[in-house]
């Protein structure tokens, strides 16, 4: 797993205690089911929850939970994230959505004006979600990042969507089809991409984790590891800040960070940019929003450098090293 951020800062000359936590890539398999993230491939049918309700069952866990709901027909990447991993999917929603799509047109269209009317479809558009929808039926602005027309047979087409979380689809092809006179309905849709983790990435079949389970009761883990990976997959879009030991438990009790604490971080950070602490081991701790930027945190030998805003790591993972004002 590579990191997106820029180049990294030091701060410190650092070592980890190899007694607390784990490299996030080495956790025992008991750790990682607790930490971990599945790039599924929904089936056509069941709905995302129950698609989670399977995960649960098979991997014989009590928490898991999806990112970016799928209907039953829409088949595709649906993550899944487990134990602690459920706290960091709504980070995931801030990034692009891809969908491949089949469309019928009611009437023959050529491909020129087909092409020109999609372009028209870019950009911010309105658009009011479906009657059967799970949110509110108001008119809202979604981004459309680009339309691609991948072919077209006769009345059958086949677009490729990047768009705005929360964007429906087919709704989307509907207008296309009010905006062109000749109506459209979708036939069938596959989400590819959410935000940066693809299906070219390699995506999780429910009989596959079932065969991993399988393995693992034989003592083979490799399969399991191949099917969840560590949740640290989510986040590697996210700029980054690596900790002290002596921090850790400290942010896992919902303190901010502060500039004494910071061992390394990325050099692009600017106040309010969304970031990942790590442990020096690369374990996720938390989320949390810059209050100041990487220069001024490296001019500086004190204060409140970043507010926490989602703890992920479970408090005793790391010492304690710290007390509270009333001790």
């Amino acid at each position: 797993m590579e990191k997106q951020s820029a180049p990294l800062i030091e701060l410190a000359e650092e070592e980890t205690d190899p007694t607390c936590g784990y490299f996030y890539d080495k956790r025992p398999i008991e750790v990682l089911l607790q930490y971990g993230l599945i790039p599924l491939d929904k089936p056509d049918g069941p709905t995302s929850h129950e698609v989670v309700s399977y995960v649960r069952k098979i991997l014989g866990i009590e928490k898991a939970g999806h990112s970016g709901t799928l209907d039953p027909p829409v088949t595709g990447l649906l993550p899944v994230g487990l134990g602690e991993g459920t706290k960091v999917l709504s980070i995931l929603l801030l990034g692009p959505k891809e969908y491949v799509a089949v469309a019928r047109l009611h009437d023959p269209v050529s491909e020129d004006r087909l092409r020109r009317v999609l372009q028209e479809f870019t950009g911010e558009i309105y658009q009011k979600p479906p009657q059967r929808s799970s949110v509110k039926r108001v008119i809202r602005v979604r981004k459309i990042y680009s339309i691609d027309l991948l072919e077209q047979v006769g009345k059958l087409i086949l677009l490729k969507v990047s768009c705005q979380a929360g964007t429906y689809v087919r709704k989307l092809i509907y207008d296309i089809g009010e905006v062109l006179k000749c109506g459209a309905t979708m036939v069938e849709l596959r989400r590819t991409r959410v935000c940066h983790i693809s299906e070219q990435d390699g995506l999780v079949r429910l009989h596959d984790l079932l065969y991993a389970k399988e393995r693992l009761a034989e003592g083979d883990e490799t399969y399991m590891r191949r099917c969840v990976r560590p949740i640290e997959y989510a986040t590697a879009w996210l700029k980054e800040v690596y900790i002290r030991d002596s921090a850790v438990d400290a942010i896992c009790h919902g303190a901010q960070l502060a500039i004494p604490g910071i061992v390394r971080l990325s050099s692009n950070i600017s106040p309010g940019d969304l970031v990942a602490i790590y442990t020096l081991k690369g374990e996720l701790v938390a989320i949390a929003h810059a209050l100041l930027s990487a220069t001024e945190i490296v001019e500086r030998e004190k204060g409140i450098a970043f507010k926490t805003d989602r703890v992920v790591m479970k408090p005793g993972t790391y010492k304690r090293l710290w007390r509270s004002k009333r001790e």
